[in-house]
């Protein structure tokens, strides 16, 4: 039966809108204590990979990152974490940061076919012309809102760009339960399994394509797939169920709601601060930027997709064996960021 979904989540611009209710501040005691499991943690491996949630000992912070990973999953479902002194690390050294602290929250999953458990987001030369294209590829252009393939989504920046790249996360519950009250039809078109390209990144032997709703109800909670670029993309394989006119109003309304200030809340992510959302409830976006390479601005953030320890039970479509093969591998992106020390 459609209806309502987890309404007490259903958060407005309004409700979000002072940046301090979603910032969390590491103190003088939390910058301390990672500083030391940084340490501990290059004792143990080279290797960020190598490292795991008790090689990187937060007995301070640990807790309140629990109760963050809380708020993510039955609360708000977005936070800004601020603070490390980027000045002090290396980016090697950040991202073993962000890496623990993610640890914390949950556990990596692979993010590609090719396994990275830490990828790069950042202009990798792709053009929104190839058909294989993946947001975190692109460079300079905004990104209209969609989701991603985890519980959780983390980024961390490493480098702004020279003006632009903010980002932008809306509230899937206050649109989905919306489109219930006022556009019934809509919303059932979404709750049925809709066709999605799989960017070349399919199984061997498999379809280029594979079938899942944007909304569904499981345990009286809401679970998202909202990548309508994907969606649509995957009218180019003859063989993928064709896309109804319903369905296609369907998903054009939902980012025209997503896109409304009604629904979202927009953040600077400055180096060195880490952004995490629950990827069922919370869409994210980003606008245009523009790079100066030269100067040392050239936009680019770590991520990392995480299986939240909080969240105990998924959809058997939402769990990790749906992409087995991405996770033969078990690799990190290392594109470099430009230099700091570029004239500015």
């Amino acid at each position: 039966m459609l209806r309502a979904l987890e309404p007490h989540l259903a958060w407005r611009h309004e409700d979000v809108e002072d940046p301090e209710s979603w910032t969390y501040h590491l103190s003088a005691r939390d910058l301390e204590e990672l500083d030391a499991a940084l340490s501990h943690a290059k004792t143990v491996s080279p290797d960020l990979l190598d490292i795991e949630q008790h090689d990187f000992p937060l007995s301070g912070l640990g807790p309140t990152l629990t109760e963050i990973e809380r708020e993510l999953i039955d609360g708000r479902g977005f936070v800004r974490i601020r603070g490390l002194p980027v000045e002090r690390y290396s980016d090697e050294d950040l991202t073993l940061l962000y890496w623990g602290i993610g640890l914390h929250l949950g556990e990596p999953w692979p993010q590609n076919k090719y396994g990275h458990l830490m990828g790069d987001v950042t202009d990798q030369g792709k053009a929104l012309s190839d058909p294989t294209f993946r947001g975190n590829e692109l460079g300079q252009v905004a990104l209209d809102f969609h989701t991603d393939g985890a519980d959780l989504i983390g980024l961390m920046c490493l480098r702004s760009a020279k003006t632009g790249g903010l980002s932008i996360v809306a509230n899937a519950v206050a649109i989905h339960n919306d489109l219930v009250a006022q556009h019934p039809a809509l919303a059932r078109a979404l709750h049925d399994p809709l066709p999605y390209d799989f960017r070349g990144e399919q199984p061997d032997g498999a379809k280029p394509f594979y079938s899942f709703p944007v909304f569904t109800a499981f345990e009286q909670r809401l679970f998202v797939r909202f990548i309508p670029h994907y969606i649509r993309a995957s009218q180019r394989h003859a063989d993928a169920p064709r896309l109804s006119p319903t369905a296609l109003e369907a998903l054009d309304v939902v980012s025209a709601m997503a896109r409304s200030q009604e629904y979202n809340i927009t953040m600077e992510l400055a180096p060195g601060d880490m952004q995490f959302i629950n990827n069922y409830h919370v869409l994210h976006g980003r606008t245009a930027y523009v790079d100066a390479p030269s100067s040392g601005y050239k936009r680019h953030l770590k991520r990392l997709w995480l299986a939240a320890h909080h969240l105990e039970q998924r959809p058997p479509q939402f769990r990790r064996q749906g992409r087995a093969h991405w996770g033969r591998l078990r690799t990190q992106s290392q594109i470099a960021a430009v230099s700091r020390t570029a004239e500015r």
